[in-house]
């Protein structure tokens, strides 16, 4: 039995009865039960309630009830024109409609009221993938009105991303408090701190109907009190502790910083210098053989619960843009945002066992290798190193077991030796059961050899593309295949981080 369709047609046909009954009203042959009429003009659509129950829960619960707009068969709306209006009409019957920047926010703020959920999420994407600066605060604050919080999701990811650019403009301005603040308190800003206080300063003065041009150390008392009154909740999310040392005086010299932020930061750093003067009397009671061990203990313990801005700190990746780029390639911002450094050659050594010890059964792995070449690399695997025998695949060959990941994915951030720019390397398609391999003599070992550590985490071996996809041009197990993440088969570590979220 062969299936046949012809969905063009269908929709062709609905529309054009959709739009003939309403182009002609002496036809009587068009059978409509309901009319919709826009009061703006007046003007008046011809419906059919079949049609417009089983395209709108909010027309369905209608035509079930008992209400004078059901008794009468006329429905007359407020709140939309009518080329809008004949916009959705047309959608409900055909499935087609067109947005513009003219066009879109109407159709979702009637999509959304009138429960048309498919016209809801196609309006959405449209808007979103349209924001532009002069629209991004307007769309907004709608969406926050209309609890749409989907297209809140995407404004503020359009600031974050483009907050260098955003903050210079006047638009940026008319944000309100209640929109600065979980912008603020994000984890998922990338930009420069010091430039965001600068900017949060250059709004309160707009607030606050102050003179943009006046030199902060210039503002009267008066002036200052305004200011420090406007900008009081939103400087508290700016992490200072993410300020260069002269900037953090300077700053502190303007004395711009509301006194309740001062205080608080003079009771942290009395309890800071009370913390270390009482640790510093307690390492002097220990063994002198220990200190070093002991340091180096106590440096890891710190910088895994140093907590500014950005909890994904790295050795390795220092550019931001690197940091972009591994947030977009893992896709999941309430993963990548809830980092958690779970091993580093810098404070732990180059032990395969020990990397076992803190990173196995550990979900969303990111390993990041630094060559002594420069070359930056790594994988990531949403599964993790699991022990769990049960999810394995034996190789009794190589004493390893084969991980399935199907979202699992290489990356070169830094290959200077191509030159070529940051890459991500999706798995090949029927090698999902080969993403990792567990091997507990070994360290992390992506695909069948992509990256793998032999004997330590001081030596790593290529077998790029065995597993995941090459770039484009590259051919398999040729030398330039087989180098192309490391600049040489065989590489020698500089470092190697692993982050868990």
């Amino acid at each position: 039995m062969e299936n046949y369709s012809n969905l063009e047609k269908l929709s062709n046909d609905l529309k054009n009865l959709f739009q003939n009954q309403n182009q002609n009203e002496k036809d009587e042959e068009s059978y409509f039960d309901f009319e919709i009429i826009c009061e703006q003009n007046k003007t008046s659509f011809k419906t059919h309630k079949s049609i417009l129950s089983s395209r709108s829960e909010y027309f369905k619960s209608l035509f079930k009830s008992k209400t004078k707009e059901l008794q009468e068969d006329k429905l007359i709306l407020k709140d939309v024109s009518s080329s809008i209006l004949s916009s959705i009409l047309n959608y409900l019957y055909s499935g087609k409609i067109e947005f513009n920047s003219e066009n879109a926010v109407q159709i979702l703020i009637f999509s959304t009221k009138y429960l048309i959920d498919e016209l809801i999420e196609t309006s959405s994407d449209f808007i979103k993938n349209n924001l532009k600066f002069e629209t991004v605060v307007d769309v907004l604050k709608l969406s926050e009105s209309m609890d749409l919080n989907l297209l809140v999701h995407y404004c503020y990811q359009f600031i974050l991303d483009h907050f260098k650019e955003f903050s210079k403009t006047s638009f940026f301005l008319e944000l309100e408090e209640n929109q600065l603040i979980p912008f603020l308190a994000s984890n998922c800003f990338l930009g420069n701190e010091v430039e965001l206080f600068q900017s949060i300063i250059k709004w309160g003065r707009h607030k606050s109907n102050i003179n943009q041009k006046k030199a902060n150390s210039k503002l009267n008392k008066k002036e200052k009190e305004k200011l420090q009154d406007q900008i009081s909740n939103v400087i508290q999310k700016i992490r200072f502790i993410d300020f260069p040392k002269k900037e953090l005086q300077k700053t502190l010299k303007e004395d711009l910083i509301p006194n309740q932020i001062s205080r608080k930061k003079s009771k942290s750093k009395r309890k800071k210098e009370e913390e270390e003067k009482a640790k510093k009397e307690k390492d002097e009671n220990e063994n002198e053989d220990e200190d070093e061990d002991e340091d180096e203990d106590e440096e890891k313990e710190n910088f895994l619960i140093f907590n500014p801005r950005l909890n994904f700190k790295s050795r390795i990746i220092k550019k931001k843009r690197y940091i972009q780029k591994l947030r977009k390639w893992i896709n999941d911002d309430k993963i990548f945002y809830n980092v958690q450094l779970g091993f580093s050659t810098h404070y732990i050594g180059f032990s395969t066992r020990k990397w076992h010890e803190l990173c196995d059964d550990c979900e969303n792995t990111l390993v990041i290798i630094k060559t002594k070449d420069n070359f930056i690399f790594g994988g990531f695997t949403k599964v993790g190193f699991i022990t769990d025998k049960s999810k394995w695949n034996e190789d009794q060959v190589f004493e390893s077991r084969r991980i399935c990941d199907p979202d699992a994915f290489l990356f070169s951030l830094r290959n200077d030796k191509n030159n070529r720019k940051p890459e991500k390397f999706p798995i090949k398609k029927g090698e999902e059961k080969r993403a990792i391999i567990y091997n507990e003599k070994s360290g992390p070992i992506f695909g069948r050899g992509d990256i793998s550590f032999p004997f330590s985490l001081g030596i790593g071996r290529s077998n790029f593309g065995e597993t995941y996809n090459l770039p484009k041009g590259i051919k398999l197990k040729k030398a330039e295949a087989l180098s192309y993440l490391s600049g040489s088969i065989v590489w020698e570590i500089d470092e190697v981080e692993t982050f868990y979220f």
